[in-house]
């Protein structure tokens, strides 16, 4: 038996209201990892375009 399926014999026998918790604890799981994912790219993106937004004929914007 694999992880799915004994997650399912549990998720099974509880009643309705904590199956759904469980069913969103799962979706949270797998969106944090989406999360990750993006935020490596947003990081991977931002050192890239600093020396594009880091600098001196644009100062004026630092504080807008």
């Amino acid at each position: 038996m694999n992880i799915a399926d004994m997650v399912y014999e549990q998720v099974k026998t509880l009643p309705e209201p904590l199956a759904r918790e469980v069913l969103d604890f799962v979706v949270f799981l797998r969106e944090r990892g989406d999360r990750r994912e993006w935020r490596d790219l947003m990081d991977a993106q931002a050192k890239s375009l600093a020396p594009v937004w880091d600098n001196t004929e644009d100062k004026v914007w630092d504080n807008a």
